[in-house]
């Protein structure tokens, strides 16, 4: 890796992590496109790498959270709980079923683009409280281990989808925010390592690039801090809103590359 791509690296992690850290996303799934597209990741290797990203950026935000007493409570812990094993399954899935890259920029699209569309829906129309009640514990566990598989197919450590669903299901973005970029960070940790072991047994270029990795998470551990700052700022509906943005620019995004 040469000393501008690290620049850059360091540069767009940061300016990932200000934007995304207020609403509970780490920024990994916004750094994806850079990499595949401007950096060169060869694909699977993009996976590991923006996991990596989470390992190094993720303790900006959540030194934040900590010092607010925002990751206390049941819905961290149950986070955790579910999205740890489904990362593993996730991480296997990504090297043995889904390694091109057209793929998986499509699945990515298919993904986040209808969450970030329902979510920005549900917030300028809002539905009745009965039917936009938050979901249950068991639930909550059970979206997380789905989500984790999602995510360590992806890269995303989980926390950018379950934002989603959990504020579009009613939650107040200041408590779901800390608890999903702590899941994110605990399965970050877990799937990167999966995927060095995963490394080890196979060929192909599976192992994540540490170097840009790196570069790129030092950036995101000041974004991140600064994020979450930001959250205190602005008001639920525009972090709501942001967050729909978000997920709905970049679903667009991925449906174009993968078309061309």
């Amino acid at each position: 890796m040469t000393w501008s791509t690290g620049t850059a690296g360091l540069a767009v992690g940061l300016l990932i992590a200000v934007v995304t850290a207020p609403v509970g996303v780490s920024g990994a799934v916004f750094l994806l496109p850079v990499q595949l597209s401007v950096l060169g990741v060869p694909s699977p290797a993009v996976t590991p790498t923006n996991l990596l990203y989470n390992v190094v950026a993720g303790p900006g935000a959540l030194l934040r959270h900590h010092r607010e007493g925002l990751l206390r409570g049941s819905l961290t812990l149950r986070l955790v709980a579910g999205t740890l094993p489904g990362v593993v399954i996730g991480a296997a899935v990504r090297v043995f079923a889904v390694p091109g890259a057209t793929t998986f920029r499509l699945l990515v699209a298919a993904l986040l683009m209808p969450l970030g569309l329902w979510l920005i829906g549900r917030t300028l129309q809002p539905v009745r409280p009965a039917v936009a009640a938050a979901p249950s514990p068991r639930a909550v566990t059970g979206l997380a281990l789905v989500v984790g598989v999602v995510g360590g197919i992806y890269g995303i450590g989980g926390g950018s989808i379950l934002s989603l669903v959990l504020v579009g299901r009613g939650m107040p973005v200041a408590r779901v925010a800390p608890a999903a970029l702590a899941s994110t960070f605990a399965t970050s940790v877990a799937g990167a390592a999966v995927f060095a072991l995963l490394s080890l047994t196979g060929s192909g270029a599976i192992a994540p690039d540490w170097y840009l990795g790196l570069a790129c998470g030092l950036g995101g551990l000041i974004g991140g801090y600064l994020g979450a700052r930001l959250r205190l700022r602005l008001p639920e509906t525009a972090l709501r809103l942001l967050l729909g943005a978000l997920a709905a620019v970049l679903g667009a995004l991925y449906a174009v590359q993968s078309l061309r």
